[in-house]
């Protein structure tokens, strides 16, 4: 088996059979039997191990100032403040000259233009190629609600007079979540790695949406409403798992983790990583206490943290010390990856964007200004009016003034004016046969989480959402549309907020699941 991956040659040597060497250069053979040598001669002896692979990790701050729009609703709020710092934390893989990235900011969503912004100054100063980098967020509800401010950097746009007493804060986003890759990309080195996965047995994760009894979804109403039927879906209680160690002394000095769980559990106005922050705060107290702790978020479109049978919330900080006491407790049973054969592979996938008639964008255009205007609407309808207008600047990108007087998220250099397709990258990084990792763009229901995985022919898959592009918003299976027959709202808050049209979801295991499978054959056994 010839060892290609993105049409570059693998960094892997061979033991070559000397003697077949020599009788092959030096034989008079016809050409067919010269083939049939050559195809003996490659397989003649074992493979060499790969050049040795180097890991690097590194974190920089990405919190903003106070007087800074706060994300995660439909109003905005101002920060106050900060609980806990917001961070960009990158790990980098290096084997030969093939090199990959991954860093996980505490954002609520990447934006396109972030991404790609991004990754310009990361290739420009270590040539990881831009397709070889993931741009991913955690996804809190207590950080930088920053699209509206990079769109006018990027754009020359002027912004708001509202924004002229607050600090400047989208150009050193994009310098700090390069930095953190650079500086990773610069520390790398050999590593011990072991991988494997956990199961979430104290309850922290619930599924959040519910089959009504007239065939509709609803979030959000939990089990004791009597028009419930039942829970609409599963959850996904696994930890995926990634652990670096000193391969000296194996101590441990890094470890990627990911989870299928909606990061708003701390609201207010305080900047906060929400629940990963403790999940690092206790693996430093069980493992070692300067452990760098990277988490992407699994696909958790529809799973939160709130109970259906009970008035009370976990805390962020009772989930993320529960996750990582379940993450360390693990750590003993974790499998070395012994041949960690470095592999990357990349497809752009093109989306179909839902549309809206000349009326519904007029109605959608007019209650947002009623809003401005401080008219409260229903939230279904102030959703569906704020997407419309995201999905007409995708599409056709008409007057970017109006669209910047009407939206902040949303606004996109990058993807504006594209036409009847959204394009989105979907990569998967992965080592040996041990491990993989599967970055998705947008809020991923589980259920494709849990496809790929048991699709996965890897032992540990890690599959990641909210990566590269934000711009799908949710993006819902199937089914879930099936209920928007007789409402725009039967199927519930997610399927409202969603840019692209059903199937979008099966678009993405279809494309992870080729990746992965044309990486473990080119992996070997």
């Amino acid at each position: 088996m010839f060892p290609w991956r993105n049409g570059n040659p693998a960094p892997v040597t061979y033991q070559i059979n000397l003697s077949l060497f020599e009788s092959f250069t030096t034989g008079a053979f016809t050409m067919k039997t010269r083939v049939l040598l050559f195809a003996v001669l490659i397989s003649s002896g074992p493979f060499l191990a790969a050049e040795e692979l180097h890991v690097g990790v590194a974190t920089t701050d990405i919190t903003p100032g106070t007087n800074y729009p706060v994300s995660g609703y439909y109003s905005e709020r101002l920060s106050t403040g900060t609980k806990d710092p917001l961070e960009a934390k990158a790990i980098v893989f290096r084997q030969g000259e093939l090199s990959a990235a991954f860093v996980v900011c505490d954002l609520i969503t990447v934006a396109s233009d972030l991404t790609v912004e991004v990754r310009k100054r990361i290739e420009q100063q270590t040539g990881i190629p831009g397709n070889h980098i993931i741009v991913a967020a955690t996804h809190t509800h207590t950080g930088p609600d920053y699209t509206r401010e990079l769109f006018s950097v990027i754009s020359g746009r002027p912004l708001p007079a509202n924004w002229k007493d607050r600090e400047p804060y989208a150009a050193k986003l994009i310098e700090a979540v390069a930095a953190a890759v650079v500086n990773a990309y610069e520390a790398a080195q050999p590593v011990k790695l072991l991988t494997g996965t956990a199961i979430q047995e104290t309850p922290v994760a619930f599924h959040r949406r519910y089959l009504m009894k007239n065939g509709e979804y609803r979030t959000w109403i939990g089990l004791k409403d009597p028009n419930v039927l039942r829970t609409a879906g599963p959850i996904d209680p696994e930890i995926g798992i990634l652990l670096l160690q000193n391969p000296a002394s194996s101590k441990p000095t890094a470890l990627l983790s990911s989870h299928a769980l909606h990061l708003d559990t701390v609201g207010g106005t305080l900047w906060s990583a929400d629940f990963p922050f403790f999940i690092e705060r206790t693996l430093r107290g069980a493992l070692d206490g300067n452990i760098i702790s990277l988490f992407g978020n699994g696909c958790c479109g529809n799973i939160n943290h709130v109970d259906p049978n009970s008035t009370t919330r976990n805390s962020a900080e009772q989930i993320g010390t529960s996750l990582g006491q379940t993450i360390a407790t693990a750590v003993p049973q974790l499998t070395e990856i012994a041949a960690p054969l470095l592999q990357i592979r990349s497809e752009t996938v093109k989306l179909p964007l839902q549309f809206s008639t000349p009326e519904q964008l007029t109605q959608a255009k007019k209650l947002l200004r009623e809003i401005q205007a401080g008219k409260n609407p229903d939230f279904y309808e102030h959703v569906d009016a704020y997407k419309r207008i995201i999905i007409e600047h995708l599409r056709s990108n008409p007057d970017v003034d109006e669209t910047m007087s009407l939206i902040g998220w949303g606004l996109s250099s990058t993807k504006a004016g594209l036409g009847e397709f959204l394009t989105v990258d979907l990569q998967v990084i992965t080592l040996g046969r041990d491990f993989a990792l599967v970055a998705l763009p947008g809020e991923m229901f589980v259920e494709y989480g849990l496809q790929i995985k048991k699709a996965s022919p890897f032992k540990t898959t890690l599959v990641v959402e909210l990566c590269n592009v934000g711009e799908t918003i949710y993006v819902p299976t199937r089914e879930a549309y099936l209920a928007t027959r007789d409402s725009f709202t039967g199927g519930g808050y997610e399927v409202v907020n969603s840019t692209t049209l059903p199937g979008t979801g099966d678009l993405f295991v279809d494309s992870a699941v080729k990746l992965l499978i044309q990486c473990a054959h080119d992996a070997g056994e």
